[in-house]
């Protein structure tokens, strides 16, 4: 059994994503999983992710003006290792099978850790140095230059996932070969990531909106894996990024800040949340009075405007129960990322109005 894409993530919006699509596309396409994290209470969600008849996948909401609701079986799981304990058997699929490499590691993944500066595998090492280690390998087996499809939530995230393999690179005092390897023989696209995935299916699966986009930013040499309606070439990510960050993600960002504000209650969830008159009136402020006219002076207000639409469509999406307590995970990294970045955009391109409840948000959460 042979795999051509290995991918390093469990989550269960991969599951309802891009294994969704790799099971679905053109052609269909085998994974191997790999569990980053070896936590141990996630070896049942191993074990039934390659199961051999597949695992579901629920879509529910609307779509086109009509009910959604149905079930999807994804098939593409293979193989499913702990890079803990079967690093080698993780080391061989990659040198010997992979001709893709996805990624979706949380939003701490590329973060340095100190294990990074050994020369030997360790669990504790970040994602960007258990990569070089893998590509290292697979050099010196003299295999073919591959494909990596970073998905974290991190802007132009193959080439700041480049930057950082070679970043180790350097100070593992690689070989001009391994360099040029990593840096111009292998293939980094960045890519765009865009789902809802609100709740689990246990031991493996999820439940997910419609709505599924996976922009992937052209680069010479690409080939998409497959060929399937939410797997997008384009050639540039920066329009579509910037709507996902600074609309969809930046309002579910704050409706954190207001639900941490009212006490957290752990099961709320944004279709029930956002349906309360103050929390509305609020969200709706922050669009009309910060967000839309920073997009406006970046020339693109009727395109913010569209796309906050469909947004506000999907936060009230009656089928979901999307957990404020699990959009709330890194929220200070993601204010960073969805507000702060935003209204550093918006200052740059010219806008002159002020930010009062954004920068509150930014306050409270402690980001820079």
């Amino acid at each position: 059994m042979k795999t051509p894409v290995i991918q390093f993530g469990t989550s269960r919006f991969l599951q309802a994503h891009a294994d969704l699509f790799l099971s679905e596309g053109t052609p269909a396409l085998g994974i191997t999983v790999v569990q980053t994290s070896g936590d141990p209470a996630r070896a049942g969600r191993l074990a039934a992710l390659a199961a051999p008849d597949g695992y579901p996948v629920r879509i529910r909401g609307r779509q086109d003006g009509r009910v959604v609701d149905e079930e999807q079986r994804v098939t593409s799981v293979r193989r499913c290792l702990s890079m803990t304990d079967q690093y080698e058997e993780v080391r061989r699929v990659f040198v010997e099978e992979a001709e893709y490499v996805l990624s979706n590691t949380g939003d701490s993944g590329y973060e340095s850790k100190a294990e990074d500066s050994l020369s030997a595998f360790s669990p504790g090492m970040s994602f960007p140095a258990k990569l070089y280690l893998l590509l290292a390998a697979r050099h010196a087996e003299n295999g073919r230059p591959l494909t990596i499809l970073p998905m974290e939530l991190i802007a132009d995230n193959g080439k700041v996932l480049r930057g950082l393999v070679l970043e180790i690179a350097a100070a593992n005092n690689a070989t001009a070969g391994l360099k040029r390897y990593i840096a111009d023989e292998t293939i980094w696209a960045s890519s765009l990531v865009d789902r809802i995935v609100s709740a689990p299916i246990e031991p493996a699966g999820a439940v997910a909106e419609p709505y599924a986009l996976w922009a992937i930013e052209r680069t010479a040499g690409l080939v998409a894996p497959t060929v399937h309606p939410a797997i997008q070439l384009v050639d540039d990510l920066r329009e579509i990024e910037t709507l996902k960050l600074h609309i969809l993600n930046l309002g579910h960002t704050a409706l954190v800040d207001m639900w941490i504000r009212q006490g957290a209650p752990a099961q709320a969830i944004v279709r029930e949340f956002i349906a309360r008159p103050e929390v509305k009136g609020e969200l709706d402020d922050i669009y009309q009075s910060e967000v839309l006219p920073a997009f406006a002076a970046l020339g693109r207000r009727d395109a913010a405007a569209a796309y906050l639409a469909t947004t506000l469509e999907r936060f009230s999406n009656p089928f979901l129960d999307h957990k404020l307590s699990d959009i709330a995970q890194n929220h200070a990294q993601k204010v960073e990322r969805r507000i702060v970045a935003f209204v550093d955009l918006a200052r740059a391109g010219g806008h002159k109005g002020d930010f009062p409840r954004l920068t509150a948000i930014v306050d409270r959460s402690g980001a820079a």
